[in-house]
């Protein structure tokens, strides 16, 4: 039988038949495939972060009530072995706030027995540096009067009476109250992720199926390992930078010393700028209140210390927890700053090491030596499932005793 004109080409072979199936088995449909997989995972997650946006004053505390839980972790399962579960908790919740506080009373004591000299130095160091502005200004053919002077002041006093600085004191009392929710929530949510935490993720493990139940348990371990060695580590870098810098202050007696060393922790927390913007605070306040020198000097010993902590110290503590590259960290800063501000920064760093983490354990990169973490993982689950089925077994027995 003959073929066809139209079956057969100039050459006598068979012309390709196209099919709509074949269409997505070629190189440019599979990449199609790909890129409507990549935008429908992109929008579901775009909806997840966008909803978590709208919903920060129980996500922030929350994120954090769960980072707190896993760094104070280790200190609840060792008070569990004299204690019971609701002991342990309140014992190591109770701690840490009488530990916070009084840091606090004594960061606030601090500040109101040195405010009116500091006050009384700045305003002197502020009028010096008028002075000397003034002076270089004139030197370089400029003059300002006292007349602009006092115009700049009228407009600044107008702007503090107007209707828009009210509005804005208004805002602030709003997020003031937003601030004191999400405190107690905090504070909520802590004691019980101390108290419940294993029993929590056991019930969330429950959920999942048997063939990933491994990965999800050591996922689990290791974003507790990772959350609690992040908190850990990073308050003993803070620390050291804290007491470094602080020690120069009290040597050069520049006020509100035990405060700025205070600021100095906290800033520990943001890696890359907190400490930074700590120092350059430190400096300042050291240019004002006790002159030039002295302010140089605390500058050269802020970058000292800064220096001696990320060169030796840093490696060494945190080593096996953060394992994420310069850049990846200041990705995740600047994501979190646009995000959440001050508190997206805080959280950006350890949130990116933990999905870190638990990318490397579904991809069977992790490389834990020493005691296996599922197995860790799977003997704490174990336990906590053990102790719900007990607390189901005295529920009954309790309401079986009732009805009869």
């Amino acid at each position: 039988m003959r073929n066809s004109p139209s079956d057969v080409t100039a050459g006598g072979r068979d012309r390709p038949h196209f099919t709509l199936s074949g269409m997505w088995t070629d190189t440019m449909g599979r990449l199609g495939t790909r890129a409507v997989q990549l935008l429908v995972v992109s929008t579901v997650v775009g909806l997840l972060v966008f909803a978590l946006l709208n919903l920060t004053v129980v996500v922030i505390p929350t994120l954090i009530a769960i980072i707190l839980a896993c760094a104070l972790w280790p200190l609840v399962r060792l008070t569990r072995r004299v204690m019971s579960n609701m002991l342990s908790a309140w014992t190591v919740f109770l701690g840490s706030l009488l530990i916070l506080g009084g840091v606090g009373t004594g960061l606030v004591f601090s500040v109101i027995n040195e405010w009116s000299n500091l006050v009384d130095q700045a305003v002197e160091g502020f009028n010096q540096l008028r002075q000397v502005a003034e002076d270089t200004i004139g030197n370089l053919g400029f003059t300002i009067d006292q007349e602009q002077i006092d115009d700049a002041i009228d407009t600044t006093t107008s702007f503090l009476t107007s209707a828009e600085f009210g509005t804005g004191a208004v805002t602030t009392i709003s997020a003031a109250g937003t601030f004191f929710t999400g405190l107690v929530l905090l504070l909520v949510f802590l004691f019980f992720f101390l108290k419940d935490g294993d029993r929590i993720w056991a019930f969330f493990i429950s959920w999942t199926p048997l063939h990933f139940r491994e990965q999800w348990i050591a996922s689990g371990d290791k974003v507790q390992k990772t959350f609690g060695g992040y908190i850990r580590g990073t308050a003993i870098i803070a620390g050291a930078d804290a007491v470094g810098i602080t020690i120069a202050l009290l040597v050069l007696q520049v006020p509100l010393a035990l405060p700025l060393g205070v600021i100095v922790f906290l800033g520990g927390f943001i890696p890359i700028v907190g400490a930074t913007v700590a120092g350059i605070l430190a400096t300042l306040v050291a240019l004002v209140a006790n002159g030039p020198v002295v302010a140089l000097i605390v500058l050269a010993v802020v970058i000292l210390v800064q220096q001696l902590e990320s060169n030796f110290l840093q490696p060494v503590v945190m080593a096996q927890t953060l394992q994420l590259h310069a850049l990846v960290i200041l990705m995740a800063l600047t994501a979190g700053t646009v995000l959440s501000g001050v508190i997206g920064a805080v959280l950006a760093v350890p949130l990116a090491a933990a999905a870190w983490g638990v990318i490397k354990v579904w991809s069977g990169r992790d490389q834990d030596t020493g005691s296996s973490p599922v197995e860790d993982a799977k003997e704490e689950v174990a336990e906590a499932h053990a102790q719900q089925a007990e607390d189901s077994q005295d529920d009954q027995e309790k309401a079986e005793t009732d009805n009869n």
